[in-house]
């Protein structure tokens, strides 16, 4: 890659700026995909019923560059200038720059994150392929970390593309055997469809969603199977972390449902860059090796 050719410094900055325009693209993606999603449900209710279906549906990928970016309080067009990552939020004072409007911090902090975990990627594993296969598989745990913490939705059309594409790298045994990636694919849908089970027939209640399902198959695929303890204990730990810090501090109702995808994929992050020194350290303190 021509990457490699340049010192690190170079590396890391490329990785940096390259990081924070997928940022920019991760924000339409998380606004706009649940809303595609639901004005396809309504549309095939409607012709369910004999209705005509709402016009202008966007099909493919049309919907992430049609309609063009406008300020959601007075439909100002974004202006080029007005949508680089970052800089144009600090330029703008987190404001519209026709009505004045407060823009989300949230928008720069998605670029900033998607650059710092592209940074940490190339950090390390280098500027190789398996580097930038990573990196896309990081990009689309944080749309759908997102997508999760706004819709309590993980979207089939971002989880089971990563989930195949992992499968498909691991046939040169690129993360792990073809064969460990098959088997962790399977054991991380059935273990979570087993707990889901388990749960709604001791309580009554659904305790996750099939997406959730999905989300842990897709590591699986990616990391082996031989990964899928730690991802699961670290994702519950990050989980009631979490969970008890929201309830003591900010009075939230511990029957309000809070999404179980965030944690999976925070876990699955830390299993990428960590997991085999957590793995290894455990086994050391348990005397296993």
């Amino acid at each position: 890659m021509l990457l490699s050719q340049l010192p690190l410094a170079g590396q890391l900055l490329f990785a940096l700026l390259f990081g924070l325009v997928i940022g920019s693209f991760l924000n339409v993606l998380i606004l706009r995909l649940p809303r595609k999603m639901y004005a396809e449900h309504a549309a095939e209710c409607a012709g369910g019923e004999g209705v005509d279906p709402p016009p202008n549906r966007l099909f493919g990928l049309d919907f992430l560059i049609d309609p063009p970016s406008t300020c959601p309080s007075c439909g100002h067009g974004i202006h080029a200038w007005e949508n680089i990552p970052v800089i144009s939020w600090l330029l703008l004072r987190g404001r519209c720059s026709n009505c004045g409007s407060p823009i989300s911090i949230r928008y720069p902090l998605v670029e900033l994150l998607t650059g710092s975990l592209t940074v940490c990627v190339v950090w390390q594993f280098g500027p190789t392929l398996e580097a930038l296969a990573l990196s896309f598989l990081l990009w689309g745990l944080l749309a759908l970390t997102m997508i999760d913490i706004d819709e309590q939705l993980l979207p089939d059309q971002l989880t089971l593309p990563l989930l195949w594409l992992g499968l498909l790298l691991n046939l040169n045994d690129t993360f792990a055997p073809l064969g460990d990636a098959v088997i962790g694919a399977a054991a991380g849908y059935f273990s979570l469809w087993l707990v889901f089970q388990l749960f709604r027939l001791l309580t009554g209640k659904e305790g996750m969603g099939y997406g959730d399902f999905k989300l842990f198959a897709l590591f699986g695929a990616w990391l082996g199977w031989q990964m899928l303890p730690l991802i699961l204990l670290l994702s519950s730990l990050v989980g009631a972390l979490v969970g008890i810090s929201m309830i003591l501090f900010r009075g939230r109702d511990h029957q309000v449902p809070i999404p179980f995808g965030p944690y999976l994929a925070m876990a699955g992050v830390i299993a990428i860059f960590w997991g085999d020194q957590l793995t290894q350290a455990y086994l050391q303190i348990a005397g296993l090796h």
